[in-house]
């Protein structure tokens, strides 16, 4: 298979300032080399390309891996030959260090003119997104199969607008609502379209974002809709100000809507609004009003086909049951069960539907049950129960079944009640296991809708980035040949001068952070001895010689430690946990009934490859144990842990379980409050000036360790590889 360049994405970041530090940066990266990265990949999959040659003109040589990736070194200015046997060579001129993407897709035998490829892909375009609607409501997966295509043949905003409009048009129908929000609106973004807001409106009230479903139909203009949305634009205003139990709002909204119906003579919206009306006046207590409404909904209805009447009847029996109007709901769902069994001849009714025969027997039961006639309820409910289970509707049998059970029971009839008791605790098992199917079923749907909307989500950001770099570069060109042509000598004279300036300010900078570095440690160090010596003259006031020895010993040694490493900016990792075991030794000897202690080095990690500043941990292992563990009544413990994040990082944790930072913070003295303040204060210098001069090596948190009432103290040293 042969292929041909499609794109090629180079994401960078232009650091624009004055004039004369953006050329010095481009004739000083110029002659540096660096290593460029990227990947070479299959546009319509995405799928990685192995083994392309990847030729710099200065002479460096790679191929790309399994993963299409690749890393070679070069210079600003130097071009990259990026060659494969089933593509054309590409020849790309290096301008940043940032990535390069290449993506290469299948190329035709034989090149067609514009005018004709332009025409096949408007096809195409059509024909996909026909096959997209085609499949809306029957495959999911399909349907936004055919859009992902249809966007890859795209050529317009226009033709962007409609695939995402389609594709929200999917998310409503399956009930991703969330989904469907953020594809109109993306469709919007690339083409206002009037029906498309009126859509967002009910896609943002259907996810329960009542707000903004209103502010999206406030902000449509009437002006520019046709006789029927300007109807949904009133109908959808009254949904939201309902579903807000604002039901006069609704009302005078559906009322304008009902005008607009009545003057353009759109019967279907006459009964829809007429019907919502009644149920805004129903929900509000208003029962005249809601009765007077239905009376209209009904006779407008029966003027239409058999099933919109049909309906429209069981909307309003649902009203009848609410205001105990038994005597009313149960006739006229009689009618709607004769009028059920004339339209069942030609279409088969979906149980998800609310004028199956199993629920209308259902609900006349229970209006009879309701008025106590139980005799006449019976045999509705065992009628329901049969229809039902010819129907595989296991949620309304088990409703009749529990039905029949209660009127049984009330009609003292309780061996029977039992055994319809029993059969309903079964359906509720056996809808139980139906339901998690389900549940399980459409968790795979929502991660495949999911999964091809990322797969869309990605196509859109490459299409974006495209144009904004294609965009850019242009801009870029014309502003680069401006400067050339007309600034080329003064720019010259200002690139010198600001190197010089800019190599003065560095050079000044560095020597003002090692002489504070060189400050600082002078601080730490006499600190450090001071505290260890008062450690020193402590033990030995209460120990035998033996042991102060023993503490004279390990002390010397830390004391060496301590002095060669002073002078240094960093040590290796391993120095450092030597000087911490000899420390942390020397307290535990001291406060022996005050603490415990463990140091745990994760085998995974080299410490002879991680730097460390010297002298950064101890501090903190000074403060957990004179100032946390020092004061708890029972035995603490202190943790000291390093672990592995990545090959580049690594985290170490010193945590006790001592009184904590605000107990301790109370039974400090003025003057020790003073020292603890220097003490930190140095080492959040020191670490400060370390991540300047060292690009973020180090980085410290410190937090309550524990939620109880000794919280002590956990500290979090990250650190990384050089």
């Amino acid at each position: 298979m042969k292929y041909f360049i499609r794109h090629i994405i180079i994401s960078f970041v232009v650091l624009v300032s004055t004039v004369s530090f953006g050329q010095e940066n481009a004739l000083r990266t110029k002659e540096t080399l660096i290593i460029i990265k990227g990947n070479v990949r299959e546009a319509d999959s995405f799928s990685p390309i192995y083994g392309v040659d990847i030729q710099v003109n200065g002479g460096s040589y790679t191929q790309t891996d399994r993963a299409g990736d690749f890393r070679v070194q070069a210079r600003i200015g130097d071009e990259l030959i990026i060659s494969h046997k089933e593509f054309e060579t590409v020849y790309y001129t290096i301008e940043s260090s940032e990535r390069i993407t290449v993506e290469v897709r299948p190329a035709r035998e034989k090149k067609e003119s514009k005018y004709l490829s332009k025409k096949r892909s408007i096809q195409l375009f059509r024909s996909l997104i026909d096959s997209a609607k085609t499949y809306l409501k029957k495959d999911a997966k399909k349907s936004i199969q055919f859009i992902t295509d249809a966007l890859l043949e795209s050529s317009s905003s226009k033709e962007n607008g409609e695939a995402y409009e389609v594709l929200g048009d999917v998310q409503m129908h399956w009930k991703q609502y969330d989904l469907a929000v953020s594809n109109y609106k993306i469709s919007l973004q690339n083409y206002n379209n009037p029906n498309v807001n009126l859509k967002l409106g009910k896609a943002y009230l259907l996810n329960g974002e009542t707000q903004n479903s209103l502010n999206t139909y406030n902000g449509i203009s009437i002006k520019g809709l046709s006789n029927y949305q300007q109807i949904e634009l009133y109908e959808g205003k009254g949904d939201a100000q309902k579903q807000n139990n604002n039901f006069q709002q609704a009302i005078e909204e559906y009322q304008k809507g009902l005008d607009l119906a009545q003057k353009y003579l759109v019967k279907p919206k006459e009964v829809d609004l007429n019907s919502k009306i009644a149920e805004a006046y129903g929900d509000g207590g208003q029962i005249e009003e809601a009765e007077s409404y239905y009376d209209n909904s009904l006779n407008l209805a029966s003027q239409e086909n058999k099933t919109r009447s049909i309906k429209e009847k069981v909307k309003v029996a649902d009203f009848q049951n609410k205001t105990e109007a038994y005597s009313d709901e149960i006739q006229l769902r009689k009618e709607v069960l004769e009028d059920i069994g004339a339209i069942e001849v030609d279409s088969i009714i979906d149980n998800e539907s609310d004028i199956t025969p199993q629920k209308q027997n259902y609900k006349i039961g229970n209006a009879y049950f309701l008025q106590r006639n139980y005799s006449e309820a019976i045999p509705y409910l065992e009628k329901s129960i049969e229809e039902a289970d010819s129907r595989e509707d296991l949620i309304v049998k088990k409703d009749a079944t529990r039905k029949l059970s209660e009127l049984f029971r009330n009609s003292g009839d309780y061996e029977k009640a039992l055994k319809a008791y029993e059969d309903y605790t079964n359906l509720v098992e056996e809808l139980n296991i139906k339901r998690e199917q389900e549940i399980s079923q459409s968790s795979r749907l929502s991660r495949d809708i999911n999964e091809k909307q990322n797969r869309i989500n990605s196509l859109e950001s490459d299409r974006a980035l495209s144009k904004s770099m294609y965009d850019y570069t242009n801009e870029r060109n014309k502003r680069q040949e401006l400067i050339i042509y007309s600034l080329v000598g003064g720019l010259l004279l200002l690139l010198i001068a600001g190197y010089f300036m800019y190599k003065s300010m560095r050079q000044q900078k560095l020597a003002n952070n090692l002489l504070a570095l060189k400050t600082l440690r002078s601080q730490m160090n006499p600190h450090f001895i001071f505290n260890a010596l008062n450690s020193v003259n402590s033990f030995i006031a209460s120990s035998d010689e033996r042991t102060a020895n023993k503490y004279l010993t390990d002390f010397s040694q830390l004391m060496r430690s301590v002095l060669e490493n002073s002078e240094e900016d960093f040590i290796p990792l391993k120095k450092e946990i030597d000087l911490l075991e000899i420390y942390t030794k020397l307290e535990h000897f001291r406060f022996k009934d005050k603490f415990d202690y463990t140091i745990t080095v994760d085998e995974a990690i080299n410490t002879e490859e991680f730097q460390i500043p010297p002298m950064l941990l101890q501090p903190y292992i000074e403060n957990a144990v004179w100032h946390g563990l020092r004061y708890k009544e029972e035995k603490g413990k202190l943790d000291i842990s390093i672990h592995k994040i990545s090959n580049e990082e690594i985290t170490i944790t010193i945590a006790d379980d001592g009184i904590g930072r605000k107990r301790s913070k109370a039974l400090k003295t003025d003057n020790q409050k003073k020292q603890n303040s220097k003490g930190m204060g140095n080492i959040k210098k020191r670490v400060s000036i370390l991540n300047d001069m060292y690009k973020d090596k180090v980085d410290v948190f410190i937090d309550d360790y524990q939620n109880e009432a000794d919280s002590g103290t956990k500290v979090i040293v990250t650190l990384k590889k050089d």
